[in-house]
């Protein structure tokens, strides 16, 4: 059990930390997004650009992980969507935020680091960047289209799936993992110099990105419906590890054992760190604010039994 603290410990110490400092006022609130800012247009595109640039092309483009986490996370989407619309009786835009809750984690800001404790830095970057293309082509502008339909609006969902086509093409995450790919596709090195300011700015995302997540929790509260936060975090931190864990036993196997692990653990992350603001656009922002805060801090337990359960050791 101490080396699976060992990897959860320094995840969450420096996510406490980064929630202490703000929380006593060394860093304001509004600092976090600059940080975070950093961490999303310049040290995570960095970090996957220098990986993937790096390896055959067709270990990057893994068609067994893309299929098994794109289908793993619809079917919890889909599962999620279903129970609060047609069992519980909510709107579909407010189903939808809580299908978002349930099946879209935290590949980036808390699950890269993970997996780079567990997994080292190879698998973890590769793995980072197929949950990207799935997330960012796939998952999310499918529930922010399905949450416009709610609004009865002729011509809304069109206009955010284009605004969602659009934000891709500028999105540096997206358009890093593009140049990575087409760098290694054709054999294209980097400078010593410039290779080692790349390399430079991928070392700062780990930590930087947790301590994010810590300052960004500062303020949240648990409002709304308690029963409806308690179900965003059951689906989000058992629910979809154990479809992922369906899916790879059952559907689409993974041969490489250490993508197949990186698969699970991606599942096992609590949800996206912009949650609550996609949520804002149908004023739901204050219940997936709650659901944020209690998923993350749940995590810690969950995310150690599961490493536990998987018997993984820091690499």
């Amino acid at each position: 059990m101490l080396e699976i603290l060992s990897i959860t410990g320094p995840i969450y110490l420096i996510i406490a930390l980064g929630y202490g400092v703000t929380r006593w006022g060394l860093f304001a609130k509004a600092d976090m997004r600059v940080f975070g800012k950093f961490v999303m247009h310049l040290a995570l595109p960095a970090m996957l650009f220098s990986s993937l640039s790096q390896r055959p092309v067709r270990e990057v483009l893994n068609p067994q992980y893309l299929g098994a986490y794109a289908l793993a996370c619809g079917l919890v989407l889909l599962l999620g969507f279903a129970w609060m619309r047609w069992v519980r009786r909510q709107t579909m835009s407010f189903s939808s935020m809580v299908a978002m809750g349930m099946g879209c984690p935290n590949s980036g800001f808390v699950g890269y680091p993970v997996a780079l404790l567990v997994l080292g830095g190879s698998v973890a970057s590769v793995s980072l960047a197929l949950n990207m293309v799935v997330e960012n082509l796939l998952l999310i502008p499918a529930l922010l289209v399905l949450s416009d339909l709610g609004d009865r609006r002729k011509g809304a969902w069109h206009a955010v799936l284009w605004q969602s086509l659009k934000g891709l093409a500028r999105n540096p995450m997206v358009l890093s993992i593009a140049a990575g790919i087409l760098a290694s596709g054709v054999g294209v090195a980097l400078p010593a110099a410039l290779s080692r300011t790349v390399q430079l700015f991928a070392q700062a995302s780990g930590a930087l990105s947790l301590f994010v997540i810590g300052g960004s929790l500062v303020g949240l509260h648990i409002k709304g419906t308690l029963g409806t936060v308690a179900q965003i975090s059951v689906g989000k931190l058992v629910l979809h590890p154990l479809a992922m864990l369906l899916v790879l036993g059952w559907l689409v196997p993974v041969d490489d054992p250490q993508l197949r692990t990186a698969a699970l653990l991606s599942c096992a992350m609590p949800m996206l760190g912009i949650y609550a603001i996609l949520s804002q656009r149908h004023g739901h922002e204050g219940i997936s604010s709650a659901a944020l805060l209690v998923t993350t801090v749940a995590s810690f337990f969950t995310l150690s039994a599961f490493l536990w359960w998987l018997g993984l050791a820091p690499v």
